[in-house]
């Protein structure tokens, strides 16, 4: 699937807190957007990481992603080394967005 915009968050959050304006609008305007989390969160303080999975489904429908998926790199302990690098690539290709962001923390 061909997405126009590919959003990147470390945690299943970022996203949300970061871009939730822009996706929303974009959506609206009948662009596909995606979400990709690296990582599922697990060492955060805003719930566990079955919490975030579940609140992260209920993002994607309100928002009207079209997809989101999670890389579930381990939190806090990745680093930017050829092995992440290249799933993070493996979604570009996979995706082919017309435009790609990182929403950090």
């Amino acid at each position: 699937m061909k997405l126009d915009i590919l959003v990147f968050g470390a945690h299943p959050d970022d996203a949300e807190l970061g871009a939730a304006g822009t996706i929303a609008k974009e959506v609206s305007l009948g662009k596909k957007v995606g979400i990709i989390d690296l990582t599922r969160g697990e060492l955060g303080t805003r719930g566990s990481a079955e919490i975030r999975d579940k609140e992260a489904e209920d993002s994607k429908t309100i928002l009207g992603v079209s997809v989101r998926e999670n890389l579930g790199f381990r939190d806090g302990f990745f680093v930017n080394d050829e092995k992440h690098q290249l799933e993070i690539i493996k979604m570009i290709r996979k995706y082919r967005p017309r435009y790609s962001f990182v929403q950090c923390c």
